[in-house]
């Protein structure tokens, strides 16, 4: 598709009108570089670090883009100033400063703020210092980063989606430049990223070295924090800190914008709300506890904008990204209902929750987007077990909705019934890639409109699947590329991402399933119904 040219030199009005600063956290770790052969310890420094300058542990990262506003994010060695100047080309010339948060030990020393009143449609360049609270003249060296606002015209959009990160042992390899998958991203120069969950594997340990199938070693940097399940607010953060530690991620995460969601690995595998934890590597075995320090060092290291409606601390949103997409990404972790069978005949909102239902389908119904992209961070239809229960919404069941599914048969029925045809759904979860169709004309349950779920991941972590398809809502797998054997790892491929294109002139959605490498190994284009 055709790129459009970015918009003639910016004044300084037009750039920004102001930021809002935002942050929370506790007790500071240090950080710092591990050998590919030895393990090292993020603690092996004085956690306040006061020689010198200040400096920029863990690069820099842009995340909610919309088309006028970015949420900005970074972290310190030490008490500071965050200080971002923003600009329309690399040098930096006519650039607007922006004072952003003074970080403190209090949130890790990570800082992110919401810039407003950016330019739409435009490719801006962004860096980011850390500025001594007594001596503004001593400030650490730049970190640069790149972000694409929204189009508030009809241009095109390209953003990529996948998930799962650092899991079931495969680590950061300085072998492949950290992540190796993240070369290939990088290439498609996406406007944003989406991560569909799993943006750390807070539950999987990792050791020095992996004996691969052919006898060869995988090497995993290692650092304290990832030699444990995560129980303290200083393992969490760790998790987050290990992740960019991989090189290419972290340049990918400065040049590429990022919507992030999370799922159940930011805390513990499957969990729910209230569930003790019997697995004896947990000294804390109340969820509840992790969960909240999981969600904490989560907002801490991710730019995610204060856009959430929820009172209790959910993670769902709708970002408005020009008038052919809206993008509405859903917490189908923090309201979820103990795993059981799934038998459950009434329904009691054990997914989305009440709250969020409501949201999603007011906000539906008020979206004025051309496409609807719904960012849901559980498949559909795929049966996903835990041991003896389920940990998904399909339940093997092929009858009528039950358990999860008759929380998701409400969402769907009314899409039908505001008459909004032109949602496609997007997750991750199931560590491979494939296309399912969803048809009444196949369906036990028939109350809505034939639709498309696709899914990709894992990003470097373990392959595994497929999965089954339960057939309440009529799924069709159109396409699916899984590893031969469960846990696969990055070194053999099997790693995945999606690509989502709508052409600016025509409208038109297409979904590309691409490899390890880049290439396309499935390819849709959907055309827009019309009212």
């Amino acid at each position: 598709m055709t790129r459009t040219q970015p918009e003639p030199a910016l004044g300084r009005r037009a750039l920004l009108r102001g930021a809002a600063a935002v942050g929370a956290g506790a007790v500071v770790l240090g950080s710092g570089a591990a050998s590919a052969t030895a393990r090292t310890t993020s603690r092996s420094a004085p956690a306040l670090v006061r020689a010198g300058r200040p400096s920029l542990t863990h690069g820099v990262q842009a995340g909610d883009v919309l088309t006028r506003q970015a949420t900005l994010w970074s972290r310190a060695d030490r008490p500071a100033r965050l200080v971002a100047e923003i600009a329309r080309d690399s040098s930096f010339r006519k650039a607007v400063t922006l004072r952003g948060p003074v970080v403190t030990p209090e949130s890790d020393l990570t800082g992110r703020f919401t810039v407003r009143g950016l330019p739409a449609g435009a490719d801006l360049h962004y860096r980011i210092r850390a500025v001594d609270l007594r001596d503004p003249r001593r400030s650490s060296a730049p970190e640069v980063g790149h972000l694409r606002t929204a189009s508030a015209r009809g241009e095109d959009v390209r953003f990529l989606w996948s998930g799962d990160i650092a899991g079931q042992g495969w680590g950061v390899n300085p072998s492949y430049g950290g992540f190796r998958i993240v070369d290939a991203m990088a290439r498609r120069q996406a406007d944003f990223f989406l991560c569909s969950g799993d943006n750390v594997y807070a539950d999987g340990p990792l050791t020095e070295t992996v004996t691969l199938p052919d006898g060869s070693l995988w090497r995993n940097l290692v650092i304290d924090e990832k030699t444990k399940v995560a129980e303290t607010l200083d393992e969490f953060r760790g998790q987050f800190k290990y992740n960019l530690m991989a090189d290419n991620w972290r340049q990918f995460l400065a040049d590429t914008p990022q919507v992030t969601q999370w799922d159940d690995h930011e805390v513990t595998n499957n969990w729910y709300p209230g569930e003790i934890l019997t697995d004896a590597r947990y000294t804390e075995k109340r969820v509840d506890v992790l969960a909240e320090r999981g969600r904490r060092a989560f907002h801490e290291y991710m730019p995610v904008a204060p856009l959430s409606p929820d009172p209790d601390g959910r993670l769902y949103r709708v970002l408005h990204l020009g008038p052919m997409l809206d993008l509405f990404v859903l917490d189908m972790r923090t309201h979820k209902d103990p795993n059981t069978p799934g038998a459950e005949a009434e329904r009691d909102g054990g997914v989305l929750g009440p709250t969020q239902t409501r949201w999603l389908i007011r906000e539906l119904e008020r979206s004025r987007a051309t496409w609807k992209v719904i960012a849901a961070d559980l498949p559909i239809g795929l049966v996903v077990p835990d041991g003896t229960a389920q940990e998904g919404i399909g339940q093997g069941d092929p009858g009528a909705p039950r358990g999860r599914e008759l929380d998701l048969a409400p969402v769907l029925t009314a899409l039908q019934r505001l008459g909004i045809r032109n949602h496609v759904w997007l997750t991750a979860d199931v560590h491979y890639t494939a296309a399912h169709h969803y048809s009444p004309d196949r369906a036990a349950y028939q109350d809505f409109d034939p639709f498309w779920e696709f899914v990709s991941g894992p990003l470097n972590a373990g392959a595994f699947g497929p999965n089954a398809l339960d057939a309440t809502f009529g799924p069709r797998t159109e396409f699916v590329a899984a590893p031969p054997r469960a846990n696969t790892s990055p070194a053999e491929g099997w790693q995945f991402f999606g690509e989502v294109e709508i052409d600016g002139r025509t409208e038109e959605l297409t979904v590309t399933l691409r490899d390890i490498e880049g290439a396309a190994l499935f390819q849709r284009t959907l055309s827009p119904h019309r009212r």
